[in-house]
């Protein structure tokens, strides 16, 4: 019988999910929000602790646990304390039921943890990009630029 329940269950005795653990996407995506401001590649960061560009991938989407020696690697090499990683984790994360035999990749069809889009690079590039120009009133008109447009948009989307 031990046997046949070890086919369903994983050695610690939960159920397997079949998604990645959303505290694992969480601080995944908090490496990738840090590495990304910083404008620093996978590759590079990967170099800086040991590892492989693959392997830094692995952890951003949460498909690979980040053990607490790496994490205090990635705080030092990230200049970030080890708290950030877990900083803005949605309470739902926290709760949410853990595999231990280590997550797979979502295909986002099941309605698995949504990482913040805060997170995305098309948000992380923009916000580089927008720091980057020096003229605090080209930027400021930039802005509003870009909120007209939303809400623009928001009404067209509305009718």
């Amino acid at each position: 019988m031990q046997a046949a329940a070890r086919g369903r269950r994983g050695a610690t005795g939960r159920p397997k999910t079949g998604k990645p653990n959303p505290i694992d996407v969480h601080v995944g995506s908090r490496v990738r929000l840090r590495r990304t401001l910083l404008g620093m590649s996978q590759e590079k960061l990967g170099e800086a602790i040991g590892l492989t560009f693959q392997q830094v991938q692995k952890y951003e989407r949460g498909a690979n646990r980040i053990g607490a020696s790496r994490l205090f690697d990635l705080s030092r090499v990230l200049d970030v304390p080890v708290s950030f990683f877990f900083d803005d984790m949605p309470a739902d994360a926290a709760s949410a039921p853990v595999d231990d035999d280590g997550p797979t990749v979502d295909d986002g069809r099941s309605g698995g943890y949504e990482p913040d889009p805060m997170a995305k690079r098309e948000t992380l590039e923009l916000v580089r990009a927008y720091y980057r120009i020096n003229d605090p009133s080209v930027r400021k008109r930039l802005f509003e630029l870009t909120k007209a447009v939303a809400n623009a948009a928001a009404i067209e989307a509305a009718e």
